[in-house]
C-alpha cells in the first residue's frame, strides 16, 4: 500500500461520521421492493391502495478492524419512526454474522459486534433489518439491507511473495535495476552474491512496518577471456609405419570462461607439415587431434613443424577491446624409423598371355625395394594356395613369372596370383601383392556338333525334303565371333548339306524314296570349320535311320526286323512272353535252393574223422563233468608248456616225480612236437588221459570201457567190442552206431 493510498483513506475518515458517538438518520426512502406495482399497491377489489411512505433512519455503519477492548464494539442503532419509545416494537437482524459475529437489542435497535474483526480476511458484510410490533408480531415497516464497512488499519507488515530469490546479472554488467557497488565485477573472482532486500509501508515514515527478503545473484559468463596455451612448443612422435588417420597427440588451450563462450576451434595455419597432417577439434574436451594425413617416410623426412591456432567460436563485440581471442603454439613431430617391409613398386599387376606359349614363358615381372636405408635384398614367392595347381613360378631373385605347365583358355581365363616379397636379413616381415593373369585365347579347338541328333528319313521321302537342321559350338572365343561354314566329307548320292550362314546348316535328300529292307541306317560325314587362323575343322557323323511314316511325315517305325513278324503277334505280347519266361526261370532256382538246403549231411563220414570232429548233444546227462580244454597254444611255444596236471577228483595212489624234457627250440616242427607229446603220456603213468581236444575228469575202476577216448588209440588199432553201448539205452544208440557200424564196415571188407 502507497503513501498516497493511506493518505487518501484517513482523508476519508475524517470526512465520515464515526459510528461511536453518533446515529446516522436519514431521511425516509420509498419502498422500492417488489411488492408495489407502478408505484401502488393492489386491493382484493382490485383498487390501487396508496400506502403511506415510511423509512429506516440508517443506511450503513463503518467499522475498525481489530478492536483491542474488553467490551462488545458498538456499531451503530437502528431507529425506525414508528418507534414511539414504548418497547411495542421488536428488531430483528439477519444476514453475514447476524446473531454470531453482530447481535442487535430487541428493544433499542442498538447493534454490537461480538469479536475482532480482520478486514483481510472480509471488508464488509452485508445485513438485514425489519422492526415488527411485538404483540402481533406483524412488521411494521419492509425488511431491508444495510452494510457494515470495515475500516483498514495498518496491522500487516509487507511481505514478499517468496523467501528467497534467484536472478542472475552477466559479468561486466552496465548499471541498471540493482545498482553495483562494485565496478567491473568478474565472475573468474566471485560467481554468487548474496543481497538482502527490505521493503516499508507508510513511506518509510513513523509507525509503518517492513519485511524483507533474500535475493541470490549468479554472475553469468560472458567471452572476457581469450584462450590461451599453457606450453609455447609441443613436442611429439609418431612412427613412420603409421596409417593414415592415426592420432598423433592433442594440444588443449585453456580458456577461463565457461560453456560456448570456452569452446574452441583448432587449425593448423603454417609450417612444413601442412600437407602432412590434419587437425581436428573434439568437442566434449575441448582438444585439437592431430592425425596423420599422408604416408610418413623416415629416409625422407625426419621431422615437421606446425603452427597451431587456437580460437574462440563464440566472441562478443563489446570485448573486443580486452584483445583477439585466440592463441598459437608451434607443435614439432619427429618420426621415428621402423624396420619397414618391402615395397612392391605397385599395388597390383595384369599380365597377359596367349595360351599356347611355351612352358618357362616368362610372362611378367614384379618389382619390389627395401624402403628402409639398409636396402636389404628382396626373396620373391608364390602362395601357392593362390596357386594350387602350380601352374606357375616365380624366379625369387628377379620376382620374374613364368609357366610351368601348359595353359588352356577353356578351362581357366583368369588366374588370380599372390606374390609375396620379403627381405632376406628379416623374412619376417613381407608384403603381398596381387597378380592377375588373363589368358588370351588361341584357335586350338576345332568346332562340333552342338547337340547329338537322332535323325531319320522316311521311306516315302521325295528329293530335297529337309530331314534335320544342325548347329556347332567352339569352345574358343575370337575376338570377330564365331563363324563356321559346314560341307560334306565326300560326295553323298542320297543326301546333301546346305550351308545356312548363320552357323546353321539343313540336311536334304538328294533322291525319292529310300527303303528299311535295303538299308536301315546311312552314316553321313559332316565337315565343320570355323574362319579363325589358324583354321580348325573337325568331322561330325550323322546317323540317319529310315523309318517308316504316316502322309504327315511322321515317324511310325524305324525297325527293319519288326516287317518279319507274324501279322498276328503284336510287341506287347512278346513282351508278355518274355516276362512269363523269367518268371518261371526264377521259380525254378528258387525251388532247387529250398531243396538243396532240406539235405542233411552225415554228422561223421568216417572212422577216421571222428577225432577231427566235435559232436554236440543236447541231453543232460552222459558226459563228464570236470573237463579242460587243451591250449593249442603250446604247439607253438613250447617253453610255455604248464606242468603236468594230475586227477583233482581223486587222489593217486602213487605220486611219481614228474619228469621233464627240454624244451625244443622255438622252430621245432609242430608235427615232431605233438609225437614227443604223445609218446611221453603214453609212457607215463601218473598222466592224466587226454588227447589234442580235451582232458577228461576220471570216471573210477568200474567202468567197463574205462575212457571214451584214450591215448592208447592214437597208438593201438586193437580190435573193441562197443555193444555193450546199446544196453545204456536210446541215448547212446547215435554212438552204438558210429563205433559199431565202422567195426562191422572193417569187417565185410
Amino acid at each position: 500500500m502507497t503513501v498516497q493510498q493511506v493518505l487518501l483513506l484517513l482523508l476519508l475518515w475524517m470526512w465520515l461520521p464515526h459510528p461511536c458517538h453518533t446515529e446516522m438518520l436519514f431521511r425516509r426512502t420509498p419502498d422500492l421492493r417488489p411488492k408495489s406495482f407502478g408505484g401502488r399497491a393492489l386491493g382484493n377489489d382490485g383498487k390501487a391502495i396508496h400506502r403511506q411512505k415510511r423509512g429506516w433512519m440508517w443506511n450503513q455503519f463503518f467499522l475498525l478492524e481489530e478492536y483491542t477492548g474488553s467490551d462488545y464494539q458498538y456499531v451503530g442503532k437502528l431507529h425506525s419512526d414508528q418507534d414511539k419509545g414504548d418497547g411495542s416494537l421488536k428488531y430483528i437482524l439477519s444476514g453475514d454474522g447476524a446473531g454470531t459475529l453482530f447481535i442487535i437489542d430487541e428493544k433499542t435497535g442498538d447493534i454490537h459486534a461480538t469479536r475482532r474483526i480482520d478486514r483481510e480476511e472480509k471488508a464488509f458484510y452485508t445485513l438485514r433489518a425489519q422492526a415488527i410490533n411485538r404483540r402481533t408480531l406483524r412488521p411494521v415497516e419492509p425488511e431491508s439491507e444495510f452494510v457494515i464497512k470495515i475500516h483498514d488499519i495498518n496491522d500487516n507488515e509487507p511481505t514478499f511473495p517468496e523467501e528467497i530469490y534467484t536472478a542472475s546479472v552477466p559479468e561486466m554488467s552496465v548499471v541498471g535495476i540493482i545498482r553495483t557497488a562494485l565496478p567491473n565485477m568478474n565472475r573468474e573472482n566471485r560467481e554468487q552474491y548474496q543481497v538482502v532486500i527490505q521493503a516499508k509501508d507508510m513511506g518509510g515514515q513513523m509507525g509503518g512496518l517492513s519485511g524483507t527478503t533474500t535475493v541470490n545473484i549468479t554472475l553469468t559468463d560472458v567471452n572476457d577471456n581469450p584462450p590461451r596455451f599453457p606450453q609455447s612448443t609441443i613436442h611429439l612422435r609418431i612412427p613412420e609405419s603409421s596409417p593414415v588417420g592415426t592420432a598423433i597427440g592433442s594440444v588443449k588451450a585453456t580458456d577461463a570462461d565457461t560453456g560456448k563462450n570456452a569452446e574452441v576451434e583448432y587449425r593448423i595455419i603454417d609450417g612444413d607439415g601442412t600437407d602432412m597432417f590434419d587437425i581436428v577439434t573434439q568437442k566434449d574436451t575441448q582438444e585439437g587431434i592431430i592425425t596423420v594425413r599422408k604416408p610418413l617416410d623416415y629416409e625422407t623426412r625426419r621431422l615437421y613443424t606446425l603452427k597451431v591456432e587456437a580460437e574462440n567460436t563464440h566472441v562478443d563485440p563489446r570485448f573486443y577491446y580486452l584483445g583477439p581471442f585466440k592463441d598459437t603454439t608451434i607443435v614439432k613431430i619427429s618420426v621415428e624409423d621402423v624396420d619397414e617391409p618391402p615395397v612392391f613398386s605397385r599395388s597390383s599387376y595384369l599380365f597377359e598371355v596367349h595360351e599356347d606359349i611355351e612352358l618357362g614363358t616368362i610372362i611378367g615381372t614384379v618389382m619390389a625395394r627395401d624402403p628402409d636405408s639398409a636396402s636389404s635384398p628382396i626373396r620373391f614367392s608364390l602362395d601357392r594356395h593362390t596357386d594350387l595347381d602350380r601352374i606357375f613360378n616365380i624366379h625369387s631373385g628377379n620376382g620374374s613369372i613364368y609357366t610351368s605347365k601348359p595353359l588352356d583358355r577353356e578351362i581357366s581365363q583368369w588366374h588370380n596370383l599372390s606374390v609375396i616379397a620379403a627381405e632376406i636379413n628379416n623374412p619376417k616381415d613381407t608384403t603381398r601383392v596381387p597378380v592377375y593373369v588373363r589368358i588370351l585365347d588361341v584357335n586350338d579347338n576345332a568346332p562340333q556338333f552342338a547337340v547329338f541328333y537322332d535323325t531319320f528319313v522316311c521311306e516315302n521321302a521325295r528329293a530335297g525334303q529337309l530331314i534335320q537342321t544342325i548347329s556347332a559350338v567352339d569352345k574358343d572365343d575370337p575376338l570377330g565371333g564365331q563363324k563356321f561354314f559346314f560341307s560334306l566329307a565326300a560326295v553323298n548320292p542320297n543326301f546333301t548339306v546346305q550351308d545356312n550362314e548363320d552357323n546353321t546348316a539343313r540336311i536334304l535328300t538328294r533322291r525319292n524314296g529310300f527303303s528299311r529292307h535295303e538299308i536301315s541306317t546311312y552314316l553321313l560325314p559332316v565337315v565343320i570349320s570355323d574362319n579363325d587362323y589358324p583354321i580348325q575343322s573337325s568331322t561330325g557323323t550323322l546317323t540317319i535311320r529310315v523309318c517308316a511314316c504316316d502322309s504327315r511325315g511322321n515317324m511310325q517305325s524305324c525297325s527293319a526286323e519288326a516287317l518279319l513278324l507274324p501279322a498276328g503277334l503284336s510287341t506287347g505280347a512278346l513282351v508278355a512272353i518274355l516276362l512269363c519266361i523269367i518268371i518261371l526261370l526264377v521259380i525254378v532256382v528258387l525251388f532247387a535252393a529250398l531243396k538243396r538246403q532240406r539235405k542233411k549231411e552225415p554228422l561223421i563220414l568216417s572212422k577216421e574223422d571222428i577225432r577231427d570232429n566235435i559232436v554236440s548233444y543236447n541231453d543232460e546227462g552222459g558226459g563228464e563233468e570236470d573237463t579242460q580244454a587243451f591250449d593249442i597254444g603250446t604247439l607253438r611255444n613250447p617253453a610255455a608248456i604248464e606242468d603236468k596236471k594230475l586227477r583233482r577228483d581223486i587222489i593217486p595212489e602213487t605220486l611219481f616225480v614228474p619228469r621233464r624234457t627240454p624244451s625244443a627250440p622255438d622252430n621245432t616242427d609242430v608235427r615232431d612236437f605233438i609225437n614227443q607229446r604223445l609218446k611221453e603220456h603214453d609212457t607215463d603213468p601218473s598222466a592224466p588221459p587226454y588227447d589234442s581236444l580235451a582232458t577228461y575228469a576220471y570216471e573210477g575202476n568200474d567202468s567197463i570201457a574205462e575212457s571214451l577216448s584214450s591215448l592208447e588209440s592214437g597208438t593201438t588199432e586193437g580190435d573193441q567190442n562197443y555193444d555193450y553201448l546199446r544196453e545204456w539205452g536210446p541215448r547212446f544208440n547215435k554212438l552204438a552206431e558210429m563205433y559199431g557200424g565202422g567195426e562191422s564196415d572193417k569187417d565185410t571188407s
